[in-house]
């Protein structure tokens, strides 16, 4: 009877989250990487955010190069696991929040989001308004999806790399 009510939370977490953003879709650590080297080369100067971070494996991964990463995940299961997984790593961060609702951390060089088509607009909007807010450029790594209207710097297998620049603004 237990183990109907832990498979009934499980459905209800992983379910409800979906309305808020991306369903978890495990990366695959090969094709990360690529991404990490051939794409965006990452290096310790770097903080990378990953917007619904799932198991943490893309943070992980980033630690790898030296990289400050942080994961920005609402599925409280999810960061329980990532938190789990990446314990003994110091350059590792998970966070349970919405990131539509929550601001870039001020060092934030690289945003890295597996995006559904639903939030392409949304998350084009929120990437530009934190580049406006920081002053200063942000690159962006998407997985999935490209953003339709924006020039992409450099593509790779189904990740693309954008920069928002801050807009003036008087």
């Amino acid at each position: 009877m237990v183990w109907i009510w832990i498979g009934w939370v499980l459905v209800l977490t992983f379910g409800i989250v979906v309305f808020r953003g991306a369903p978890y879709v495990p990366s695959r650590r090969r094709y990360i990487k690529q991404a990490f080297t051939d794409l965006y080369p990452l290096n310790s100067k770097d903080v990378l955010v990953d917007v619904g971070s799932g198991d943490g494996i893309v943070l992980r991964i980033a630690s790898e190069y030296g990289t400050k990463a942080i994961g920005l995940e609402l599925n409280p299961v999810l960061v329980l696991i990532s938190r789990l997984l990446s314990r003994r790593d110091k350059n590792v961060q998970v966070k349970l929040v919405d990131f539509w609702l929550t601001p870039l951390p001020d060092n934030t060089t690289v945003v890295y989001a597996f995006m559904v088509t639903r939030d392409i607009k949304k998350i084009t909007k929120k990437m530009q308004a934190e580049a406006n807010r920081l002053g200063r450029s942000l690159a962006f790594i998407t997985y999935g999806n490209r953003l339709p209207g924006r020039e992409y710097n450099n593509a790779l297998v189904g990740y693309a790399l954008y920069t928002f620049v801050p807009l003036q603004i008087s």
